[in-house]
């Protein structure tokens, strides 16, 4: 079965032969079970033929256009998909954006899944528009998915499987504007106020609370946080430049240094004592922390009940990763927030004063802060260089300027 299994694979990755036909003398090739004539066998322009039909074919992924008048919106949405699977993937690891595309096909093929791709038009996507906007979605998200679909037909257009006239039309509907429609414009991330950080720091444990500390000094995106490793930080200056193994603008040939100046190098310090290439910031270690610090608080004797580590399941459904994503980073803050909420209700209703709930936060609130705090100090130039909002096209000399600006910021806020 398996050598069955290997023979058929390797027989669908064979380029398809260049033959002779018998009968006319004349050279073939199939493709997709269709005979393809080159011309006369042999000569240099059946093989440029050849060449040419291969070259497509196999550009499509090894199979024939179809005629457009002959494609669903079904059809086209799942010939994209198959492409965004293998393009939006950075570092093996499917991007968000493969998040985004897989809702905004579920309801194309839910509304106009049948529809000729030819017949699809402007009114066709202001409906599914209307569609999103009674389904509650805001009015900037809208617009992305909306330009999602956009740009479905536009790579569909690429790949010869409908006209470039549907792509042309759609791109002449504009987008939801602001106080315009009824789709709602949430309000933009604010800074976090350092009071409320410092309320729901007791709540975190050691190595989360490190990062809140970490990040609210660098202004440094979570993901960028979540992946410090001693390999990537530069400790040959009084300031150290960390450059992330991988960060949101690096498909674009951008290069992201982030600075770190005493306070933040001396939370670090404590987590560079491991192998280069391992994460400073372990989910396993925290926990490994948590489960001493309730042992530590135990009331029962531990002669009684359970004895430490004896209760664990042997095969539990979920394991600490090797290091935080951005998901379990911010749900770690947001059940601190959740922990300080419930022992502010304690106090106040102790002193008999006015609910006031603890907002949750998100880490991303954390670097608005620092880009707020920097922009007011040191003005707009001295933010963007911090955040890393460097534009694609800067020169050698002015990222240099850039990030000498950067490490002196470091020095002064640390």
């Amino acid at each position: 079965m398996r050598r069955a299994h290997l023979g058929r694979l390797a027989s669908s990755r064979r380029v398809p032969a260049y033959r002779r036909h018998k009968s006319t003398g004349q050279a073939v090739v199939t493709l997709d079970g269709r005979d393809f004539y080159l011309g006369r066998f042999g000569t240099p322009d059946s093989r440029a033929e050849y060449d040419r039909l291969v070259s497509e074919w196999l550009a499509r992924g090894r199979r024939l256009p179809r005629p457009a008048s002959d494609m669903t919106v079904t059809e086209v949405a799942a010939a994209f998909m198959e492409h965004a699977s293998e393009y939006y993937v950075k570092h093996g690891e499917p991007t968000g954006w493969q998040t985004h595309i897989k809702l905004v096909i579920r309801h194309v093929r839910a509304t106009y899944g049948h529809t000729l791709a030819e017949d699809f038009g402007p009114l066709a996507f202001k409906t599914l528009r209307l569609k999103l906007v009674n389904d509650g979605l805001s009015r900037g998200y809208i617009n992305k998915l909306m330009g999602i679909v956009i740009r479905m037909f536009k790579w569909a257009a690429s790949e010869q499987l409908v006209s470039a006239r549907i792509y042309g039309e759609l791109r002449a509907v504009d987008g939801l504007r602001k106080g315009r429609c009824v789709a709602p414009d949430y309000p933009p991330v604010r800074p976090v106020d350092d009071a409320i950080v410092d309320e729901t720091l007791p709540h975190l444990g050691r190595i989360v609370g490190d990062m809140v500390r970490l990040q609210r000094l660098t202004g440094a995106r979570p993901n960028e946080i979540c992946i410090v490793r001693p390999i990537d930080i530069d400790r040959d200056s009084d300031v150290w430049l960390y450059r992330p193994g991988e960060h949101k603008t690096e498909h674009h040939d951008r290069d992201r240094v982030i600075v770190l100046g005493p306070k933040a190098q001396a939370i670090l310090a404590g987590y560079l004592d491991r192998e280069p290439n391992t994460y400073c910031f372990s989910p396993t270690e925290a926990e490994e922390e948590r489960r001493r610090k309730a042992t530590t608080l135990r009331v029962t004797p531990i002669h009684y009940g359970n004895r430490p580590g004896t209760n664990r399941k042997a095969q539990p459904r979920r394991r600490p990763n090797d290091r935080y994503t951005t998901d379990s980073y911010r749900r770690a803050i947001h059940r601190a927030c959740e922990a300080a909420d419930r022992v502010r209700i304690r106090s106040e209703s102790e002193h008999k004063t006015p609910r006031r709930p603890l907002p949750k936060w998100s880490p991303n609130r954390l670097r608005h802060a620092v880009g707020t705090e920097v922009r007011s100090n040191f003005g707009l130039e001295a933010s963007q260089v911090v955040l890393g909002h460097a534009k694609a096209d800067v020169t050698q000399v002015y990222a240099e300027r850039d990030l000498k600006l950067a490490m002196e910021v470091a020095r002064k806020i640390g």
